[in-house]
Parts: structure tokens; C-alpha cells; sequence
């Protein structure tokens, strides 16, 4: 269940801090007509960071998507050989939500 959690944390860091590229990346566009040298020379330094960032972050959500069809798969394979014990687990779940949702 800790797995799942943090797996769900990774996609929406993933998700924020593709947003925060997008936004970085809006940024070194709008600055591309102002001079200097030193402007040019930082400007080179992020692009190329955001470049090694977006590389790795494909690489992550791709080990992601793996890991999250690894475990639908056992999810899968667990359910078929303990049918009933799924049945039992979703009840159980199905109880306790509206146990909960009546109380309001």
C-alpha cells in the first residue's frame, strides 16, 4: 500500500514539475531578444539543464508507467486466484466509505 502512495506522489511531481519546465522554458523565450553576454551565457547553462531534466523526467514516468503496470498485473493475478478474498476485501471497503459518508 506504500508503494502505491508513493507512486501516486511520483505522478503528481512528475506532473507539477512539468509544469515548472513549461513555464522555465516560456521564460528563456521571452528573454531571447535581450543583449549581453552574460545573459546569453546563463541562458545557454538553463537551457541546458531544463534539456538534462526533461530527459531524466522521461525516464522516470517511464519506469513509472512500468512499475504501475507491474502492479496492476499482480493485482490482476491476485484477484483470479482469490476471488472470494477480493470479494471480501471490496465489502469490506464498501462498509467502512458509507459507514463513513452516513456520519455526515
Amino acid at each position: 500500500m506504500k508503494n502505491l502512495s508513493t507512486e501516486v506522489t511520483s505522478e503528481q511531481l512528475l506532473a507539477d514539475f512539468n509544469v515548472v519546465l513549461a513555464d522555465a522554458q516560456a521564460l528563456l523565450l521571452a528573454t531571447a531578444n535581450q543583449g549581453g553576454e552574460k545573459l546569453a551565457e546563463v541562458r545557454a547553462k538553463a537551457e541546458e539543464s531544463i534539456r538534462v531534466v526533461k530527459t531524466r523526467m522521461l525516464e522516470s514516468q517511464a519506469d513509472l508507467l512500468v512499475k504501475t503496470r507491474a502492479a496492476a498485473k499482480a493485482t490482476d493475478v491476485y484477484v483470479h486466484e482469490n476471488p472470494w478474498n477480493a470479494i471480501g476485501v471490496s465489502a469490506g471497503l464498501g462498509l467502512l466509505v458509507g459507514f463513513l459518508i452516513g456520519r455526515r
